[in-house]
């Protein structure tokens, strides 16, 4: 069983996110605060993050990136989503560390198999 953070600012989406992680069975949290998620990320080290790029506080870029400086962190797997899933967009959030890349609204099946690959 997966250990996932959800990261995402907006209720419906992390209610769906939720929704879906515990049906698969994952163990999951939520923070809705880029620095509070840093500071969990740093103390439970859970296996996946997802990763809402537009976050109050600070931007889940800078989030990627403080997370890949710290080489403690390398193993923690990083899915960036956004609303703006343009490719310059995918390619900044891949470029800066991130594990995978998902634009909003995603498909469920699409979320599934980035989740999979990225657990694998």
């Amino acid at each position: 069983m997966a250990r996932i953070l959800v990261v995402e600012d907006e209720d419906n989406i992390a209610m769906a996110l939720e929704f879906l992680l515990a049906r698969d069975g994952h163990s999951h949290s939520r923070l809705s605060q880029g620095a509070a998620a840093l500071t969990a990320i740093r103390e439970d080290r859970p296996d996946l993050v997802l990763l809402d790029v537009m976050l109050p506080d600070m931007s889940g870029y800078e989030i990627v990136q403080l997370l890949r400086a710290d080489p403690g962190l390398s193993g923690v797997r990083i899915l960036l989503m956004t609303a703006r899933g343009s490719v310059v967009e995918r390619r900044r959030g891949l470029a800066l560390g991130a594990d995978g890349f998902i634009a909003k609204p995603f498909e469920i099946v699409e979320l599934r198999a980035e989740m999979t690959r990225l657990l694998e």
